[in-house]
């Protein structure tokens, strides 16, 4: 707002910050107040604000169709009127993606060209969102590059990044880049008491296991939130490997094979971070572990399987497997793999 008021307003502008920080709520919050806090801006329909994010292409959609961020703008209208902190899955889902991987193209490029070459139908500023600009591909980049190396009169663009490492370097030197820190423990842990009514030991667990994320805090206090089910697919694993049932090691694999690619790269995250909290759960310091409750009750009996002979090997092997899946492995080959690994791992003491 002070860059408004002293007219050093930048044409392009990035938001990077982790997952769950408020990179979207404060984008919209800015584009609002730029674009004048109209009733328009109600349900995001302004005429001068423009979204752009990855989209799939749904099978059955003719070859040379390039796809657009308008052919799924109702369904963005709709996942922004349940609130503005959502992840790539959710979004996957209500595009009712399979396994898809969704990405911003060439046709979005030129449609935007088109767009913001119009006049500002409310005679002020235009406003270009784009969420997740690390998702373009390289011809879609160079064309936008180009928009952003001469923009159109009053107009802002606006990114919402996660990935900028992931960005071509000649649009990263061309926005100004702004930086939101995780949010506090503490303030998540006051929020969910205040607004969500949990007892304070239950809302600290949650606001540390969130780890300075609004959008996992929110995650976890759902009864079937996916950390539930990443833990029993996790305690199947260690099952079944020191078991050594190779048969059933076998239906896990094409189990986790069936889920989507992101969905696929979270589960193994969430892997490493059991192997890290159970390693330091051995040392008897409580304040060192962020685990759910039922999480600490699996540890209290598996931790002593994860020790000084193995953990860096556990670590790097589900690494391997995080990288092998971002490059479009075969999953079922990858988790196979991966639970013939845990066989010999779990072993080692």
């Amino acid at each position: 707002m002070q860059m408004v008021e002293e007219q050093r307003l930048p044409h392009a502008i990035m938001l990077c910050g982790p997952m769950g920080s408020g990179k979207m709520a404060l984008t919209l919050a800015f584009a609002s107040y730029l674009l004048g806090d109209g009733p328009m801006l109600k349900n995001f329909g302004h005429p001068d604000l423009h979204f752009s994010f990855p989209v799939i292409k749904p099978t059955g959609t003719s070859s040379d169709h390039k796809m657009i961020s308008d052919d799924f703008i109702r369904e963005w209208h709709e996942m922004l009127a349940e609130g503005p902190y959502f992840t790539m899955d959710q979004w996957l889902s209500h595009m009712r993606a399979a396994n898809q991987q969704a990405q911003i193209g060439a046709g979005e490029s030129d449609s935007l060209i088109r767009k913001l070459s119009l006049k500002s139908s409310q005679g002020g500023y235009k406003v270009c969102i784009m969420w997740l600009p690390e998702r373009m591909n390289g011809e879609c980049a160079n064309k936008i590059l180009k928009l952003l190396e001469e923009p159109p009169q009053q107009t802002v663009f606006l990114l919402v990044c996660e990935e900028p490492e992931h960005l071509i370097d000649t649009i990263y030197s061309r926005v100004q880049r702004i930086d939101l820190k995780r949010i506090d423990d503490e303030a998540i842990e006051r929020a969910l008491v205040e607004r969500r009514g949990l007892e304070p030991d239950t809302a600290q667990r949650v606001a540390r296991i969130a780890g300075g994320s609004w959008l996992k805090a929110i995650e976890e206090l759902k009864a079937d939130s996916e950390s539930r089910q990443f833990l029993d697919m996790f305690v199947m694993l260690m099952r079944l490997a020191y078991q050594r049932n190779i048969k059933e090691l076998k239906n896990w694999a094409e189990t986790v094979a069936g889920f989507g690619r992101e969905k696929q790269k979270r589960l193994l995250g969430y892997f490493l971070r059991m192997v890290r909290e159970n390693f330091m759960y051995n040392f008897h310091r409580p304040e060192l572990n962020y685990m759910t409750r039922e999480e600490e009750n699996f540890s209290k009996n598996f931790a002593r399987f994860i020790n000084e002979a193995n953990v860096i090997d556990l670590s790097e092997t589900l690494q391997k497997a995080q990288r092998d899946i971002g490059q479009n492995a075969n999953a079922k080959i990858v988790f196979f793999d991966l639970a013939l690994n845990m066989i010999v791992l779990l072993l080692r003491k």
